[in-house]
């Protein structure tokens, strides 16, 4: 990392955990304090924590009212093809702007392990100046993909924040 690049310790992260039975207490999280430790490891400050269920309308509100206070949101969970898994069209709902290079990442690594990464439909995305990223929900897999893009967090940070100058 170049020294103009932001270094993740000054950039805020949250961890917003998508999940019905998480939010009604029938299940621990595991995903949530697995993303949480990675991003602490990787130096980011995680300012936030949440636990929502699998409501687009509710998903939406977290995403709009968390890109006001943090540079870096991450969810996990609600990417997969039942039913409930909302997180993908509420996020899309929520950005500006979609990169879907960063989601292709994430799946083209996963794959590398599973052929169930293909079934992963996360998204990637920008609100206003917050970079919106979801993960899987298995803490295995939101792990990976998180490590998989975590180096391009930083500099698209910088890039939201105004720093566009090119060497």
């Amino acid at each position: 990392m170049s020294s103009s690049m932001a270094e993740p310790r000054n950039v805020t992260a949250a961890v917003v955990t998508v999940s019905d039975s998480c939010a009604r207490g029938q299940r621990e999280d595991l995903s949530g304090p697995a993303v949480a430790q990675v991003l602490q490891k990787l130096h980011f400050s995680v300012a936030v924590r949440k636990v929502v269920p699998d409501d687009s309308i509710q998903i939406q509100n977290v995403l709009i009212r968390l890109a006001r206070e943090v540079h870096f949101i991450v969810t996990t969970g609600g990417t997969g093809i039942a039913a409930r898994d909302v997180t993908p069209e509420a996020t899309v709902a929520v950005c500006d702007r979609l990169l879907d290079g960063v989601a292709e990442r994430m799946r083209s690594e996963g794959s590398k392990k599973t052929p169930f990464a293909a079934l992963s439909r996360g998204v990637c995305g920008v609100r206003d100046r917050a970079l919106i990223l979801n993960l899987p929900g298995s803490p295995a897999g939101a792990v990976e993909s998180l490590e998989a893009v975590a180096a391009l967090v930083p500099h698209a940070i910088e890039l939201l924040s105004g720093k566009t100058e090119h060497r």
